[in-house]
């Protein structure tokens, strides 16, 4: 296994508890090596001098180092660290914490002229961002200029958006993550309940449940035997119940007891983790035990580094691509998850607001109830009275306040199952955009996600072309023979499908490819049928629509974006008529119930986006000039289908070009079942169809196949 390189969400919990024992320890200096290393040497009067390092580079990581061990003072101090002088020299330490159960800390020093906190973001890219003691940024190693929060010097430090807590997580919100959830038992305890890989097996090793097993299946038992497994964890982490363990690979066995000496340099094996207690998923490895988490991280990262200086020139060696290309994969199913986050937050608030609309007598009442009495200076203990002794007498605009808060001058009620809070001097209407203004800010964070994603899959699409030219030297051969192989592969069968992932650059529109092999490709919203007709429309293309309202810009490629145009490209009648299928299946005629719409063709040269003298064109719209082609009463048709190679994904468009693509396909026709139901219909049918049912998790997700779905309701044609 790889060595462990950043500390997760459990070791910091544990950390913490630790670091509490140096409070009071005054700081002398500060140092940056590089720029993503900081050094603070502190002064505590038990036990002398104290190093502790912040490191949020490639290994991340915070802890306490023995004072041989601190690297050599870097010469002429840089501008941050001669901030950090500045700011801590003399001060003392107050004590760390954990932001929630993310990995953040906040270390707080105090001086005379006021607080500093250094926050240390152990996550994604990595900061460390100084602050006062109101949190306003003084100084950063990374800026970050994201719609959903900004770390920039002179404004004021904003946390990510919390997560699920599950140290905390009451029961009843532990059922809610997991019956959530379309995956297996271990993938939703590392990503619902945000245990992260390692530590979800955990927990199902401890529990006794099989980890592969779909969430479906859990029962309650299943769940009582997990929740008791968190508690235990989350008991021992509160009571500090560490028992810290270096785990060694290749190393003697049966240490685990306890047998061996802290802080032994074995060269018996090279070290892979370190743990606040004794791992199930570790048991067969060779361990050490130490007497605190702090020395056993100091060990642990320091034969570490001297392992990795050991290493041979990687230059001799093949990169670990495999490594990188998974890295961004994961940072991408984080960021997806934000991003879904962000869509059901931003709905959920609406909601709210429309509530108040919809109950616009009730709530009027309770507002006007309180502003009289406010006016009349009654205190806010007496109106929450007044509401209580309403509630017992039925009352109906009483029985709707949960709370009043008069620290804060809010009123909180109740309507349909939601919560939702009430600024008591505004009016109805003041409330309700307050809270339509909120979900305009959450959405738009969302918009700031996406364009961190499209970074990231950038990033994941080099590492893969470095890949790809590294392996170039190994022959077309051997690709040939394994293209024979994959086309005679029975790969329902397969017990394990080999999975081969590849991201173009048309994913994010509704895309096919026809069953001549060219690409069609159709806008979602109106921005995308605007980014079609103006950046990707070329000579040779043929553009289709429907004659109904609300369907997508749909262009058929003559060529591909990289390749250079042409006009004396025949497109085949056949690809022209997937493409109007195409073009009336994922428009309003699907979503309207209807089985035909008729559908239009041009050539891209009769597309322009400057309208006739006195008219106005929409975003999104265009003009035609010329001749149609018209394709009357055109069937809809959608199949989607699990394509295995060359690449593993799942593919959507008109039946005639999907069925002969894909190892396995489900057709679909205008239904009864929301969008989101039918995905899991076919979710569902999928895992049975192959023997590999942890491929079809991985590759073809509810979400995935809603990728590829028209919108409106469906139901599966054979049913």
């Amino acid at each position: 296994m790889d060595p462990k390189r950043e500390l997760t969400s459990v070791d910091l919990a544990a950390l913490v508890g630790e670091l509490g024992t140096y409070e009071g320890a005054k700081v002398d200096k500060a140092y940056l090596y590089g720029d993503d290393l900081v050094r603070l040497k502190m002064r505590d009067f038990d036990r002398g001098r104290l190093e502790l390092v912040l490191e949020v580079g490639e290994t991340k990581r915070a802890h306490t180092v023995s004072p041989e061990r601190v690297p050599d003072a870097p010469g002429r101090p840089p501008q941050f660290a001669m901030m950090l002088r500045n700011r801590l020299s003399g001060a003392d330490f107050v004590g760390a914490s954990q932001y929630e159960f993310d990995r953040i800390l906040e270390f707080v020093f105090e001086r005379e002229d006021g607080l500093t906190r250094i926050i240390v973001e152990l996550f994604g890219q990595g900061n460390v961002a100084v602050t006062d003691g109101e949190y306003e940024v003084i100084d950063c190693l990374e800026t970050v200029r994201l719609k959903s929060r900004t770390v920039v010097p002179g404004s004021r430090y904003e946390f990510p958006d919390t997560r699920t807590n599950p140290l905390t997580v009451s029961r009843e919100a532990f059922e809610r993550e997991m019956d959530d959830s379309d995956t297996d038992v271990v993938r939703t305890l590392a990503t619902q309940l945000n245990f992260g890989g390692l530590y979800g097996e955990e927990v199902c090793t401890r529990a006794g449940v099989e980890k592969t097993m779909d969430i479906d299946d859990a029962d309650e038992e299943v769940y009582e035997r997990l929740y008791e497994a968190i508690e235990r964890l989350a008991l021992d982490v509160r009571n500090r119940n560490f028992d810290p363990r270096l785990y060694i690979e290749g190393g003697d066995e049966g240490d685990a007891d306890g047998e061996a000496n802290e802080g032994t340099d074995s060269n018996a094996g090279r070290v892979v983790d370190v743990t606040p207690f004794p791992l199930e998923e570790h048991a067969e490895l060779a361990a050490e035990p130490y007497d605190t988490f702090l020395s056993a991280l100091d060990d642990y990262f320091f034969r570490l580094e001297l392992a990795d200086e050991e290493e041979p020139d990687p230059t001799d060696q093949r990169p670990d691509f495999e490594a990188e290309v998974a890295k961004y994969e994961r940072i991408i199913e984080q960021q997806e998850g934000a991003i879904e986050g962000f869509e059901e937050e931003a709905d959920a608030t609406r909601q709210k607001a429309e509530l108040l609309y919809a109950e616009y007598g009730l709530v009027d009442d309770i507002l006007s109830t309180v502003q009289e009495a406010r006016r009349q200076d009654r205190p806010w203990d007496e109106i929450e009275q007044r509401f209580e002794e309403g509630r017992e007498r039925d009352i109906e605009a009483a029985e709707a306040v949960v709370d009043v808060d008069g620290s804060e001058g809010v009123v909180t009620i109740e309507l349909d199952g939601k919560r939702i809070d009430l600024v008591a001097r505004d009016g109805l209407e003041q409330n309700a955009d307050r809270l339509y203004t909120e979900a305009k800010r959450i959405a738009e964070k969302k918009e700031g996600a996406l364009a961190a994603i499209e970074d990231t899959r950038e990033d994941l699409e080099d590492a893969k072309r470095r890949r790809d030219r590294w392996e170039a030297d190994d022959g077309d051969d051997d690709e040939d023979e394994t293209a024979d192989e994959d086309d005679d592969r029975d790969w329902l069968s397969e017990p394990s499908v080999p999975i081969r992932e590849n991201e173009p650059w048309f994913d994010r529109f509704r895309w096919f490819h026809t069953s001549d092999g060219y690409l069609v490709i159709g806008g979602r919203n109106a921005d995308q049928n605007e980014e079609l007709v103006k950046k990707y429309l070329e000579p040779g293309d043929k553009v289709l629509h429907t004659q109904a309202h609300g369907g997508p810009v749909t262009v058929l490629k003559a060529t591909d974006p990289s390749e250079a145009s042409s006009s004396e490209i025949e497109l085949p009648e056949t690809s022209i008529e997937e493409a109007a299928q195409f073009a009336v299946s994922y428009s309003s005629v699907w979503k309207d119930g209807r089985y035909a719409g008729d559908v239009y063709a041009v050539d891209s040269g009769q597309v322009t986006k400057t309208p006739e003298s006195g008219e106005y064109l929409e975003k999104g719209g265009f003009a035609i000039r010329g001749d149609r082609t018209y394709y009357d009463d055109t069937p809809v048709g959608v199949a989607v289908g699990i394509q295995c190679e060359p690449y593993t994904r799942v593919i959507g468009g008109p039946p005639s070009a999907v069925t002969d693509q894909a190892a396995t396909v489900i057709e679909l026709e205008p239904g009864r079942y929301a969008q989101a139901d039918a995905a899991k219909r076919l979710y569902r049918q999928f895992r049975e169809r192959f023997a590999d049912e942890s491929f079809v998790r991985k590759i073809a997700s509810p979400d995935r196949i809603q990728h590829f779905m028209p919108p409106g309701g469906s139901r599966i044609a054979e049913e």
